[in-house]
C-alpha cells in the first residue's frame, strides 16, 4: 500500500443491543460515525453482536454444515448482511463514502480458522479514499462445510496483509478488564496471570477469550492493537491516552 491504513473494529455490542434481538444501536452508530468522518483513511470491522450468534448456534453452523442444516447459512448471513447494510447506511449519512464487503463471498477457512481473504478490492477501494466496512459472517471452511468467522479473526489476517499501522478495537468495556480492573498491557507472558470473562449474550466466536486469542497471534506477527471503551474512539485515532488495554509482543 503507498498510504498508511488504520484497522478501526466496532465491536458487536457496540453496534447492536447484544442482548436482543437484532436491534442496531442506531444512536451510538451515529455518534462514531460522527468520529469516524472527522479522520480518514480507515478500514472498518464490525461484529455481528444479537445478529447472526443467534441464528449461527440455532442451525449449529459451528459443529459442522451439511444438508441437515446447510440452510443455516443463508439465514445467519442474511442477518449479518443486515446489519453491515444498516452500519454502512449510517456512515453514509455522515458524509462517509463507506461501501459493506461480505467475507462469505471472499473469504475461505478451514477447521474454524480463516486462511485466506481476498484483499485486492479493500486495497483498491482505500486508495479511491473510499471506507471498506468489514463484518463477522459465516464462510465457506474446508473441513467443516462453513463455519463463522468472527471479526477479531478478519481483523487479524487484514493486518497482516494490508500492512495497517495501527489496530483499534473499539468495545462496550474500557478495555480488558481482570478484577474490575483494566488491564494497561497483554503479552504472552502475562495473559496466564489474568482471569479474563466471558461475555453472559449468545457468542458463537469465543468471547473476549476468542479476541485475546487473536491479538496475540497478531502480536506475535510484531503488530501491537488496543482496546478500548467506544467513547474513547477519537483518542486513538488520535494517537492519545485511551485508558485501555494494549496487546503487544
Amino acid at each position: 500500500m503507498d498510504r498508511e491504513i488504520t484497522l478501526l473494529k466496532l465491536g458487536g455490542s457496540v453496534v447492536t443491543d447484544k442482548g436482543g434481538n437484532g436491534a442496531v444501536d442506531h444512536a451510538r452508530l451515529a455518534a462514531i460515525a460522527g468520529v469516524i468522518a472527522q479522520r480518514p483513511g480507515l478500514v472498518l470491522v464490525h461484529g455481528a453482536g444479537s445478529c447472526g450468534h443467534p441464528e449461527a448456534k440455532h442451525y449449529r453452523i459451528q459443529e459442522g454444515v451439511g444438508p441437515a442444516n446447510r440452510e443455516g447459512i443463508a439465514v445467519t448471513h442474511e442477518a449479518v448482511a443486515a446489519l453491515n447494510r444498516a452500519v454502512v447506511a449510517v456512515l453514509r449519512e455522515k458524509y462517509i463514502d463507506a461501501v459493506g464487503i461480505h467475507p462469505l463471498a471472499g473469504c475461505h477457512a478451514d477447521n474454524g480458522q480463516l486462511i485466506s481473504c481476498e484483499c485486492v478490492p479493500i486495497t483498491q477501494l482505500v486508495r479511491l479514499g473510499i471506507t471498506p466496512v468489514l463484518h463477522g459472517d459465516v464462510v465457506m471452511d474446508t473441513s467443516r462445510g462453513a463455519c463463522i468467522i468472527s471479526g477479531d479473526q478478519i481483523i487479524r489476517y487484514l493486518a497482516v496483509a494490508l500492512g495497517a499501522t495501527r489496530v483499534g478495537l473499539a468495545t462496550d468495556v474500557p478495555g480488558v478488564l481482570d478484577g474490575g480492573a483494566v488491564v494497561p498491557v497483554i503479552t504472552r507472558d502475562t495473559v496466564r496471570c489474568l482471569s479474563i470473562g466471558c461475555s453472559e449474550n449468545t457468542d458463537v466466536t469465543g468471547g473476549m477469550r476468542g479476541k485475546i486469542h487473536e491479538l496475540l497471534a497478531l502480536a506475535d506477527e510484531g503488530i501491537e492493537s488496543h482496546i478500548f471503551h467506544i467513547s474513547r474512539t477519537a483518542d486513538f485515532l488520535d494517537r492519545k491516552d485511551h485508558g485501555g488495554t494494549i496487546v503487544r509482543e
